[in-house]
């Protein structure tokens, strides 16, 4: 909940961003009443704010044009939000923005006053986030250029690697951009196939804006229709396994979306059930669980399992390599 002072900054945070907001308008979003809504500009007149209002049905207030406040004024709640949302771009696989979020933090901190700037140098210091496993680097510029298709509603045309590693050159117009489960993507109907695709932003080189216009559809949800979509995408093996775990203790292990949990009343434990592209990297995986498991499907997965157990046993049997450098005179 926010404090009245921090109500007052939300409301010049609004005129700051739109030419004119009405008092209703202003009365739904802080959850307050008209009358509360006028006590907060009047406290921005009283600090020297230019707000001007008209009176009437359709009342509205405006900051005085021409007034303009010195760039980012953040609140200590902003500010730590700010640090720690630069902080975490490594988990959305934005690797290659590192300069720019050291730019931005150095200028998040020259704004901040003294006692905000302690508290987001302690909260750098002090906070460590792990990578995902599963998150796959993407090129800044590509998201880039595919958000500005979005916005401007322009085609835009790139080079693109299949599954398969078949290259193609495509032109589509990208109705919204997801990122889901480690990857980005990019959601859109494809003209050259004239059907609504999704695209891995890590597999699209090259993109340049097109000049062919269109209309998004209204109320498009792109995530919704990648989270039906993409399970099935490429994944020939559908898996069941038993693993000796608590639901809620399974669902810390994997990513949400990418498996289907379920309490297994006849045996206790969970159900796993999920689709997969590469067995032996989520058998692999399902070993780090460290708990006992049994595969009821497919049974390629327990020969994936037997391809593990025999590297096992042959590092256990081969000799240790003798290291180089103890033969190396002192």
């Amino acid at each position: 909940m926010y404090d009245p002072s921090m109500r007052v900054l939300t409301v010049l945070e609004l005129l700051q961003a739109h030419e004119r907001v009405t008092g209703a308008e202003l009365s739904r979003r802080l959850e307050v009443s008209p009358r509360t809504v006028q006590r907060y500009v009047a406290r921005l007149q009283d600090l020297g704010i230019p707000v001007e209002s008209t009176r009437g049905v359709g009342g509205a207030y405006r900051l005085k044009p021409g007034f303009r406040l010195p760039p980012l004024m953040f609140s200590g709640e902003e500010a730590l939000a700010l640090a720690l949302g630069l902080h975490a771009l490594h988990h959305l696989g934005l690797t290659a923005l590192a300069p720019a979020v050291a730019g931005a933090s150095a200028k998040l901190s020259r704004t901040l006053p003294r006692p905000l700037r302690e508290r987001v140098g302690a909260l750098e210091d002090a906070v460590q986030l792990d990578a995902f496993p599963w998150t796959v680097p993407t090129d800044a510029a590509v998201l880039s250029c595919l958000l500005g298709a979005v916005q401007a509603q322009r085609a835009v045309t790139f080079a693109y690697r299949s599954h398969e590693g078949v290259r193609t050159r495509r032109e589509v117009e990208v109705y919204g951009v997801v990122h889901l489960d480690g990857r980005w993507y990019a959601v859109g109907r494809c003209r050259w196939r004239d059907a609504l695709r999704c695209f891995r932003l890590d597999r699209i080189s090259e993109p340049v804006g097109g000049e062919g216009a269109f209309t998004r559809p209204p109320d498009f949800d792109a995530r919704a229709y990648l989270r039906a979509t993409l399970p099935f995408a490429h994944a020939p093996y559908e898996i069941e396994v038993w693993l000796d775990l608590p639901r809620e203790e399974a669902a810390l292990h994997f990513a949400p979306g990418r498996v289907a949990l379920e309490p297994d009343p006849a045996c206790g434990g969970t159900r796993l059930r999920c689709t997969r592209e590469h067995l032996e990297s989520f058998a692999a995986m399902l070993l780090r669980l460290g708990c006992a498991l049994s595969v009821r499907e497919p049974p390629e997965l327990r020969e994936a399992f037997a391809v593990l157990a025999g590297r096992a046993r042959a590092a256990c049997l081969t000799p240790p390599v003798p290291d180089a450098r103890a033969t190396l005179p002192v």
